[in-house]
């Protein structure tokens, strides 16, 4: 009895690792992005911390902001660096993920007003993430356009 308990527990955490992993290959950005996910590194963490403490954002915004730094603060990856085109990308497909939903939910002009860098970074975080001028909401002095 037992025994079919701890299969079937190990059958379901495989299975969902193995969902995560289709996720996260369908979510990645191009190989070329990655490389410059690296170069904004740093200014991308202190967006992250400048973002997780916005008290204007939407606390669903800051939570999933703030369980990102504690994934990416473990020192263990759920995918093992060992497996390719994965292993090394997977925190710049997280981090990816959860920016396009920070995006959606606060608005574009929230990374704008927190990030750190130069615009030619912030012009590679929006490569990275996808995010373009579309995702941007309009300005209280803009017309909406027809």
């Amino acid at each position: 009895m037992w025994w079919d308990i701890a299969v079937g527990i190990a059958i379901a955490v495989l299975a969902s690792w193995l969902l995560l992993i289709a996720a996260l290959i369908i979510v990645r950005p191009k190989a070329g992005l990655l490389k410059e996910a690296l170069r904004i590194l740093p200014d991308l963490l202190r967006l992250l911390r400048r973002l997780a403490g916005d008290t204007t954002l939407p606390r669903g915004v800051r939570v999933r902001l703030t369980m990102l730094m504690v994934y990416l603060a473990i020192p263990f990856d759920l995918v093992p660096d060992f497996i390719p085109l994965l292993g090394y990308a997977d925190d710049a497909i997280i981090v990816t993920a959860v920016l396009r939903s920070v995006v959606r939910r606060a608005g574009l002009n929230a990374l704008e007003r927190h990030w750190p860098g130069t615009p030619n970074g912030f012009a590679a975080l929006c490569r990275l993430t996808g995010i373009t001028a579309a995702d941007r909401p309009p300005l209280a002095d803009e017309a909406p356009h027809a």
